[in-house]
């Protein structure tokens, strides 16, 4: 079993920063691939961001040139670096971790954005 546990979330303004961790504990496989998900108020949960092992990364359109996903492997952490929030970022934000066949989810932190 693998506990995420994802933290950073909070209230901003509009242009500003915040940076979500993620941080993993447990049976953990060094080959997995992290992942952050969100889901706007009524609105399905979608990919924001995922690190694959090699450090490959992928982005939603969206937040491409803002967003920045990356892993401290000694500390089980991921991080997602949110820059020049907009009010369309406001969601909840969940961590997920897939490896092998089985796939873990973390509880969500709301992020919001205000004018």
């Amino acid at each position: 079993q693998v506990q995420l546990v994802e933290s950073g979330g909070g209230l901003v303004q509009s242009g500003g920063s915040l940076r979500l961790s993620c941080l993993a504990t447990g049976d953990i496989d060094r080959v997995n691939v992290v992942s952050w998900f969100r889901q706007p108020p009524g609105q399905q949960r979608r990919l924001v961001a995922a690190i694959a092992p090699a450090g490959t990364t992928t982005y939603m359109d969206s937040v491409k040139g803002r967003f920045d996903i990356s892993r401290d492997i000694a500390r089980n952490t991921v991080f997602l670096q949110m820059n020049n929030l907009k009010l369309e970022d406001t969601a909840v934000y969940f961590c997920n971790l897939r490896q092998g066949f089985d796939e873990y989810w973390g509880q969500g932190t709301q992020v919001t954005v205000s004018s």
